[in-house]
């Protein structure tokens, strides 16, 4: 197919290729201009059964979201009542009823009973990138000269490789590495996995099959993004593949978000801000990109004028501080302690303890600052185990060096070496060291 734009130039180019091995190709992609909808699809059954449900897959999620239009001209124009959450839930109400629409198909036909598909679907609505997935297809996103995996591959290889029972170098020795443990259309209904994120100016999107990226790591992919031209770098990575064993069909859609006119724009420097702070606190130093994208979906930016009151002592509190601009002052009874400055954050415990504050915060100059509500963070834990893991065991490494110190403290004290340190104290609950 040739390059095509979408409003606003938008361009994209697909390529699908049946590979080296395979008689017929059971990929499917779908693209439909007007919704800036993206699919790709990689169908399983034989006797044609997976190319008949990756096709019925892409054009049931097509389908499906373009019988929501208002909804998504609402949210791009900002008004009405459309939120980010309503359109993740179209999208994986878009994705059961293809997994729906499939399995009915399969009981219909004795043939093609049980055959399924994956499926990838990105929507851009605005400045926001909205992500279904099912399967290991997948997502990246092409960023300011780095490669991002946005998607989690539903698999054997990847659920073994997660519990450490398995290491990269016994891959190749897999009887059945390219089963997966999710898919379209096998059963009635499936697990969805969605993610919305900030698009930003010049942003890439890469979607495509296992049959293609099986055969790169990000740093290549990373490599051609910039080396390649943009029209010619979907064929160009299924060429490779075929190179490369071709052992599978091959699909691939390359999305391109037009460049900024004049540098980065403002939207690009808060979210790269917001992605640099999360990714240097302790807390966060474990997490993923994708894992990173929606943590920073849960956060919010409050502002203070100087002067401004963050936060009292004594009063209850549910919310992790970060400061993104300004400067603010931690004080005890009027006297400060401590000064804040941009990276820095305060109130981390408050997510898992509903202890009172134990000093007040105020704004030296007028400052914004990143916050995160408890019960948000609770519920990404609830809803992502691996996001779970890693931070509670970030949450373990800070409560331990908090209990080492404070042991320390009494042991000094009882020694008769120094007086345990009110100031000190206070100041380790709103900050620690990023090391």
């Amino acid at each position: 197919m040739n390059d095509a734009v979408a409003p606003p130039q938008l361009s994209f180019w697909p390529s699908t290729d049946v590979g080296r091995v395979r008689d017929h190709n059971e990929d499917a992609f779908l693209v439909d201009k007007k919704l800036q909808l993206f699919v790709v699809a990689d169908g399983m059954g034989g006797h044609a059964a997976g190319e008949v449900a990756s096709n019925l897959a892409s054009r049931t999620v097509r389908d499906v979201i373009a019988g929501q239009r208002e909804a998504l001209v609402e949210f791009e124009q900002g008004h009405g009542g459309t939120t980010r959450t309503d359109l993740l839930r179209l999208m994986e109400s878009a994705v059961q009823q293809a997994c729906s629409a499939v399995y009915q198909e399969g009981v219909k036909d004795e043939t093609k009973r049980g055959m399924g598909t994956t499926l990838d679907a990105l929507l851009l609505v605005g400045n926001r990138g909205f992500i279904a997935h099912v399967g290991d297809s997948r997502v990246y996103l092409y960023r300011q000269g780095s490669v991002h995996q946005l998607t989690e591959d539903h698999s054997l290889i990847n659920e073994l490789l997660k519990r450490g029972r398995l290491s990269r170098e016994q891959i190749e020795k897999l009887q059945y590495k390219n089963a997966v443990t999710r898919a379209v259309g096998v059963y009635e209904s499936v697990e969805v996995d969605t993610i919305d994120f900030d698009v930003l100016k010049g942003d890439r999107f890469l979607i495509c099959s296992d049959g293609l990226h099986g055969y790169f790591e990000e740093a290549e992919l990373a490599k051609l993004f910039a080396e390649t031209p943009e029209d010619q770098l979907s064929q160009r990575l299924v060429e490779l593949s075929n190179e490369r064993g071709g052992k599978d069909n091959i699909t691939a859609i390359v999305v391109k978000v037009p460049d900024a006119e004049a540098g980065v724009d403002r939207l690009a420097r808060e979210v790269n801000l917001k992605m640099e702070v999360l990714h240097r606190m302790p807390l966060f130093r474990f997490l993923t990109y994708q894992e990173l994208v929606r943590v920073l979906n849960i956060t919010h930016v409050r502002t203070f004028e100087p002067g401004g009151e963050i936060v009292g002592q004594g009063s209850d509190g549910d919310e992790l501080f970060i400061v993104l601009t300004g400067n603010v002052q931690v004080e005890s009874s009027g006297a400060p302690i401590a000064s804040l400055g941009p990276g820095q954050h305060f109130g981390e415990m408050a997510l898992i303890d509903k202890a009172p504050r134990s000093a007040d915060v105020r704004a030296i100059e007028a400052s914004s600052l990143l916050t995160i509500r408890r019960r948000d963070f609770f519920d990404i834990i609830r809803k992502d185990h691996a996001i779970a893991v890693k931070l509670l065991w970030s949450f373990l490494g800070v409560i331990s060096e908090r209990l080492r110190n404070t042991s320390r403290e009494l042991g000094e004290a009882r020694e008769g070496k120094r007086p345990p340190d009110l100031a000190d104290s206070i100041l380790r609950a709103f900050e620690h060291e990023d090391s």
